[in-house]
């Protein structure tokens, strides 16, 4: 069986941390799937897309729905079709693989070169989902019911899972797996991340956007906590409105909600935090002797 030999050290468009990085290349070495924890919009799906770049592999791309079956990753079989076109007289229907419609673990298994197979947000899934994959991930193989015969991986797929932490994964399947949590991204890296989607772009409004958007994230009673790709678009809209970094940085009772917010607060509950707080701090500042 090939062994990867590639390292992964992110790349121009991904800027990936230290511990990222190890946990990316121990689970290559490894063989063993990587599954990826993290805040929604944390570049959990997009590091399977850096990967496949970097190692210079194919992506396959699984997207979970909680409908979603593990045999549909393996094959689906078309019975009603099959039944239908033999009433016509159909000569189709003497084969039966004219009826079998291969998944994504089937196209990663049959593969000539060793792609990167991304199954996303497997939480979305019912709970038996993962441990009805533990066979075929653990011997990359499965067998065909209609046809008799096994399909096997000539070459061995990295496979990237991820997950929002939605639901529970089973012990027998986490065993399996090689687990990196994705922290969010401190100052620094967040950053570097900014430069890379924004090269060139004015320190000063990148100091002050981060500057709140951190005090956004640790305002009490947050619902939904903004992530990187909503900064990132709130930076593109600071930009395309030409927001000046004093606008930012003013605290007055009336501007305790920043401009452009409808990127960065994603519902009604966190828009209503926020004018309650500004009514409480003008009603602070109106208090005589205040």
């Amino acid at each position: 069986m090939q062994r990867p030999t590639e390292r992964f050290e992110g790349t121009s468009n991904y800027i990936a941390t230290q511990d990222l990085k190890i946990a990316v290349n121990a689970a290559v070495a490894l063989e063993r799937p990587l599954l990826i924890k993290g805040e929604p919009g944390t570049g959990k799906t997009v590091l399977a897309y850096e990967m496949a770049s970097a190692l210079n592999a194919p992506l396959i791309t699984w997207h979970i729905k909680s409908t979603t079956k593990a045999h549909n990753g393996l094959y689906e079989y078309d019975a009603v079709s099959r039944l239908r076109d033999s009433q016509l007289g159909d000569p189709r229907v003497q084969d039966v693989k004219n009826y079998l419609k291969p998944g994504k673990l089937w196209e990663a298994f049959t593969s000539p070169v060793r792609p990167v197979l991304l199954i996303d947000e497997i939480d979305k899934a019912d709970i038996e989902f993962p441990n009805d994959l533990l066979q075929e991930l653990d011997r990359m193989e499965f067998f065909v019911q209609e046809t008799g015969e096994t399909i096997r991986a000539a070459v061995r797929p990295v496979v990237v899972i991820t997950s929002n932490n939605e639901k529970e994964l089973p012990d027998a399947f986490l065993r399996r797996c090689f687990f990196h949590y994705i922290r969010f991204p401190d100052d620094e890296t967040m950053k570097a991340i900014v430069e890379v989607h924004f090269p060139g772009i004015k320190g000063r409004l990148v100091s002050q956007a981060l500057k709140t958007f951190y005090e956004i994230r640790d305002t009490p009673g947050l619902k939904k906590k903004p992530s990187t790709s909503e900064l990132l678009d709130w930076l593109k809209l600071l930009l395309v409105e030409d927001i000046d970094p004093e606008t930012l940085r003013e605290k007055t009772p009336n501007k305790l909600i920043p401009p452009l917010h409808g990127a960065l607060l994603k519902n009604e509950q966190d828009v209503h935090l926020f004018e309650r707080l500004a009514f409480l701090n003008r009603r602070e500042g109106a208090r005589p002797g205040s």
